[in-house]
């Protein structure tokens, strides 16, 4: 019993093997968890956490301000800087530099 063989089996399989190793890198590269994704969502981490931090600092200046012109404790030369701001308002021996 001599059979003959063809050769088209290995050689779809080594096609099909080849094509899903092609398949399964650019999914680890490109794909929705791959590398490239994972730099992306890396440089929006670092981004969010820049503002948050930035955030924060213009937090503590804004709690600072409103603790100073609150009641229990006034600071009258922020109060009188933020009046002469919202008036516009000069004293007659102030000079003006626009």
């Amino acid at each position: 019993m001599n059979r003959k063989t063809s050769g088209l089996g290995p050689l779809v399989f080594l096609t099909g093997t080849v094509m899903l190793g092609l398949y399964f890198t650019f999914a680890s590269v490109q794909g929705d968890y791959g590398l490239f994704r994972r730099l992306q969502i890396e440089a929006e981490a670092e981004a969010l956490t820049a503002e948050r931090d930035r955030l924060r600092v213009d937090v503590a200046l804004m709690t600072n301000k409103a603790r100073r012109l609150s009641d229990d404790f006034l600071d009258l030369d922020l109060l009188d800087e933020q009046a002469r701001s919202v008036l516009g308002m000069v004293r007659a021996d102030e000079v003006v530099i626009p």
